[in-house]
This record gives C-alpha cells, sequence and structure tokens, in this order.
C-alpha cells in the first residue's frame, strides 16, 4: 500500500485531451519520513511513524525525535511495516497518473448549526400563524418513551469532523515539486493535514 502526508493548497481545473474540464485539489505531497518503526516486543504492536513539515525553530535535546510539525502512524494491517527503514523518505513520486486513492481529513468546522442547514429538514410551509416557526425542527420526542430518543438528528455543532473519501483519481504528479492533483473535492480547508493512501 502506497501512503503520504499532504497539505491542502486549494482548488483549480486541468483540461483533458478532449478539451473537458476537470476540477482538482492541489496537495503539496511530502516529502514525509519514517521517524519510528514500532515492533510488538518493545512498544507492543507493529507500527510504522512517519514525519511531514520540519519545524523552523532549532530544537531541544529532549524534543530530539519530534522535529517534525506533522507525526502519524499506520498500523500492521494497513502496510507492509519490512517496506519502511527508519529514515526513508517518501515523495509525491510513490503515486502515478490514474492511481486511486482514499484521502483523508478533517472537514471544515461550521459552527453551531440549526436542522435545515445540519440535517436538510425542509422546515414548516409560511402560511396563517407560522411566525417564527418556518425553521425549527418540530416535534422531538413522543409520548411512549417519554425522553427525546438516541441519535435524534437535532441542532448543534457541524463540521469539524473527520472524512474519508474513496476512489479519488489522481490527475497529474508533479514529484520535482511534490505536488499531487487529484480530481475532485477532498475535505479540510485550505492548508489542512490530509493522509492519502493507495
Amino acid at each position: 500500500m502506497k501512503f503520504i502526508l499532504g497539505i491542502k493548497l486549494g482548488m483549480g481545473q486541468i483540461f483533458d485531451e478532449k478539451g473537458n474540464v476537470i476540477p482538482v485539489t492541489l496537495l503539496q505531497a511530502g516529502p514525509c519520513e519514517v521517524t519510528q518503526v514500532k515492533t510488538k516486543e518493545k512498544d507492543g504492536y507493529e507500527a510504522v511513524q512517519f514525519g511531514f513539515v520540519k519545524k523552523i525553530k532549532k530544537i531541544k535535546k529532549t524534543e530530539k525525535g519530534k522535529e517534525f510539525r506533522y507525526l502519524r502512524e499506520l498500523r500492521e494491517n494497513e502496510l507492509k511495516i519490512g517496506d519502511y527503514g527508519l529514515g526513508k523518505k517518501i515523495d509525491a513520486s510513490v503515486f502515478k497518473e490514474g492511481d486511486k486513492v482514499l484521502v483523508s481529513g478533517i472537514s471544515k468546522g461550521k459552527g453551531f448549526a440549526g436542522v435545515v442547514k445540519r440535517w436538510g429538514f425542509a422546515g414548516k410551509n409560511t402560511t396563517h400563524g407560522t411566525k417564527h416557526e418556518v425553521r425549527t425542527p418540530g416535534s422531538v420526542g413522543g409520548r411512549t418513551p417519554s425522553r427525546v430518543v438516541k441519535g435524534r438528528k437535532m441542532a448543534g455543532r457541524m463540521g469539524g469532523e473527520r472524512i474519508m473519501i474513496k476512489n479519488l483519481k489522481v490527475v497529474k504528479v508533479d514529484a520535482k515539486n511534490d505536488l499531487i492533483a487529484i480530481g475532485g473535492a477532498v475535505p479540510g480547508r485550505k492548508g489542512a493535514l490530509l493522509e492519502i493512501k493507495g
């Protein structure tokens, strides 16, 4: 399995040979470095830790091994640990055009939202006597359980959740500048950290 960490730069568009427009998201993918290889004997489980974006400021002796801004781990069931040695560098060249990838990250936070925006409720019709009631959720519980049932769709915080999008296509790879263009939209704001698996 291929894996790399990336930062979302923004969206744009690319034209194919037939002149069709393809919406793409541009990512700064890598370079990543293997900072730790965890073993069952020492750590109790097998995993590989990747570091991404080196800190500019000087680090203390006590922070040795923490010179990266982002650290992410992948377990044994997600990749072959034998393929990754300590200090191994991974860049955008691991992916090629046409690869199908899975991208995961934290979605944009939208703050406190009502049921119409958050869940797509229709609201009430604006006829006689609907003053201040148009965007309300309506009844929230019946008489029988005498409580609000768990999982009821109500107003609350929207976004800011971990989202995973499968089967996105790699449209273009610029290995020299560590850039990847992925077809379609990916989760998060500009500058958000993303995990790309192929």
